[in-house]
């Protein structure tokens, strides 16, 4: 008889089958198997950087400076087919409205605001003109133009959704602009002519005191950032009084709550007995539920509207893209409006097209080594990924810009170590029982926040295209 070893003869044809197959041997053999696996675990970059603050009482205060300076918000639009309407609420974006209560007044001046529609190209504002109108921009690109110091023309700043220009001149009849405002894109504005505005103040006595406490503001004195000044002589000489001062804070200090994420986790007891060898269920269930809870903790830091990052991010540090997609020009701007950047932070497909960019421009970013891995920088500045930064529409979304560290006046995670059952710093599992069908469960929780300290502690550079464009 002939063996031939190393496979197993098949049945084939009339012969029959010779040998035993490898489907019934598979049943008297020990197989190797690996632990559970999961797909949705990614690098969790945000949750490794960000420097943990304990908070004991659950609560977290930030004590400022007082500050007069009121910041610039985006007013918001209802669209129906191809009619705009401003959101009467959101017109508190303005300086002049900040705080403002009577909704009916509110109401009455969005009702006065006309839409116009623009095309790439146009000029909307000339430098010197006289300033007679608001500008509410409901959808589009404007590039704010200015004379460069040896006469050429630059692009001094970008309007975009939301944005509106003209605002902090109705105050003033003799106003001149002092920059041209030019299309880059199509699109819609809402349009308030100062003559309807001031129809409106001389029939509301509550907007008159609305306007006199802003100019009241205004005229505080401040330093740039609008925190009130602490005053102080320097370079004198001789014996000259010297000022008297003192640091004022804010009467209401915002306070961080700690959130909470939570699940409860269920385990038939039968499995639990019967099937732990040679992983244990119990263990392998917490260990996929604990990942899934920590994808969950990030996503609401960048995105949760009461503590995210992208919805804390001041106004005046949410800057736009100059063409749309991410150029080196765009990342130098949103670096260098605060110091000591510790990290970037974008989705993946927003790291690749500021990687083609560079790549089209001849310009190859370096690596930095960060916790063992190598990882793209800009500047020296780590470019991270986090895919819960969303992308909007399929082709639109954000880079984020952090200073870290409560010593440096960054931003900082919050949480509360010492849980009991805790598995995890500020992770806890907690038996809750065994119910009358044999049923095992257990609550896990995570307990988190986050705080930006001071105002440019965070930027982010808004509407960035990262759609493959067409060759």
């Amino acid at each position: 008889m002939t063996v031939d070893a190393g496979y197993d003869i098949e049945a084939d044809g009339a012969d029959g089958q010779q040998s035993l197959g490898t489907a019934a041997a598979r049943n008297l053999a020990t197989t190797t198997k690996s632990a559970p696996q999961m797909q949705g675990i990614s690098s969790r970059w945000l949750l490794r950087m960000l420097p943990w603050v304990q908070v004991a009482g659950g609560t977290y205060r930030v004590n400022r400076r007082l500050t007069y300076a009121v910041g610039r918000g985006r007013v918001g639009f209802a669209q129906t087919a191809d009619n705009v309407q401003v959101v009467p609420p959101t017109l508190r974006e303005l300086p002049l409205l900040r705080g403002f209560e009577d909704e009916g007044v509110l109401a009455a001046l969005a009702a006065r605001f006309t839409q116009r529609e623009f095309a790439a190209g146009d000029v909307l504002t000339e430098a010197g003109g006289p300033v007679d109108q608001v500008f509410l921009v409901a959808h589009g690109k404007i590039n704010k133009m200015g004379e460069g110091k040896y006469g050429d023309t630059t692009v001094l700043g970008v309007f975009a959704d939301g944005d509106h220009f003209g605002d902090e001149a109705l105050v003033d009849d003799d106003a001149r602009w002092a920059y041209a405002a030019t299309a880059v894109t199509s699109g819609t504005l809402m349009v308030l002519p100062r003559a309807q505005f001031q129809s409106l103040v001389d029939q509301s006595p509550e907007l008159l005191v609305q306007i006199a406490q802003f100019l009241a503001s205004a005229q505080q004195s401040t330093n740039k950032h609008g925190e009130a000044a602490i005053e102080m002589s320097a370079g004198h000489e001789g014996e000259i009084d010297l000022p008297g001062t003192f640091v004022d804070y804010e009467l209401s200090p915002r306070e961080y709550e700690l959130s909470v994420a939570q699940t409860v986790l269920r385990i038939h007891s039968r499995v639990a007995d019967l099937y732990n060898q040679p992983m244990n269920q119990i263990e392998q269930q917490l260990k996929l539920t604990i990942e899934a809870l920590r994808e969950r903790q990030e996503h609401e830091l960048v995105n949760n509207k009461e503590f995210g990052l992208l919805h804390n991010a001041d106004h005046e540090q949410r800057i736009h893209t100059h063409h749309g997609p991410p150029t080196p020009d765009d990342m130098d701007e949103l670096l260098c409006r605060r110091r000591d950047t510790s990290l970037f932070l974008a989705h993946p497909r927003t790291i690749a097209a500021f990687g083609r960019e560079c790549s089209r421009l001849g310009l190859y970013p370096a690596t930095v080594d960060l916790q063992g891995s190598q990882v793209p920088a800009w500047r020296g500045v780590p470019v991270l990924p986090c895919n819960k930064i969303p992308i909007t529409d399929g082709h639109t979304s954000s880079i984020i810009a952090m200073r870290l560290g409560e010593h440096n006046q960054g931003v900082i995670g919050l949480h509360q170590t010492g849980l009991p059952d805790e598995v995890e710093p500020s992770l806890s599992v907690r038996f809750m029982g065994i119910n009358e069908k044999a049923v095992i469960s257990y609550l896990v929780s995570a307990y988190y926040s986050a705080a930006v300290l001071v105002p440019d502690a965070i930027g982010v550079l808004e509407n960035v295209e990262i759609a493959r464009p067409r060759d």
